[in-house]
């Protein structure tokens, strides 16, 4: 699975390059993560795209949106910990560490991303968390399969690599918007 990763900041043309994203096949899903944005701001993004697209966004925040436009799913963080009281749709979580994935192999998660895997393309100074040795040892041990999936540093030309390593899929930012 190929999970692409919003900017943080808004941008002119953005809801065609998502909806390009995800007609293209070059992501499976988006989420869209605006840790600053207001209710508005992302509600505003959510109606300039098609809503054949909606089962494939994911929020990370203002998650009763995901609810009013039956959005695939919510994204669970350190400032939204939990999903909204009725929400049935999927919920996936943030790991950086080996011990918050163990926790939340617990819970019944579509999927988990651990981070950073690699240099952050996106973010001055994040650095890889994680040995190639530690994530085949995790591996080995069954905390990374295919419901992980890889996030920092993480390019499309990286892709296979993150396969071989175990991981059930790649989540890009830097890489997806490096032109905008």
């Amino acid at each position: 699975m190929i999970i692409v990763l919003t900017k943080p900041d808004f941008f002119a043309g953005e809801a065609e390059r998502i909806t390009a994203l995800l007609t293209s096949g070059k992501a499976d899903l988006i989420h869209i993560r605006k840790p600053q944005s207001s209710q508005y701001e992302v509600e505003q993004l959510l109606c300039d795209l098609p809503a054949v697209l909606y089962p494939r966004l994911v929020l990370h925040d203002h998650h009763p949106l995901a609810m009013r436009y039956g959005l695939r799913g919510v994204h669970l963080n350190r400032r939204n910990p939990n999903p909204p009281a009725d929400w049935t749709g999927a919920v996936s979580i943030s790991c950086h560490s080996f011990e918050e994935l163990a926790e939340a192999r617990k819970q019944s998660y579509a999927y988990m991303s651990l981070s950073p895997i690699f240099d952050s393309i996106s973010k001055q100074g994040y650095h890889a968390a994680f040995t190639c040795k530690q994530i085949e040892e995790a591996r080995l041990q069954g905390l990374i399969d295919e419901r992980v999936m890889a996030l920092g540093g993480v390019t499309f030309s990286k892709i296979e690599k993150i396969k071989q390593m175990g991981f059930g899929g790649a989540m890009i930012l830097g890489d997806a918007w490096k032109q905008y």
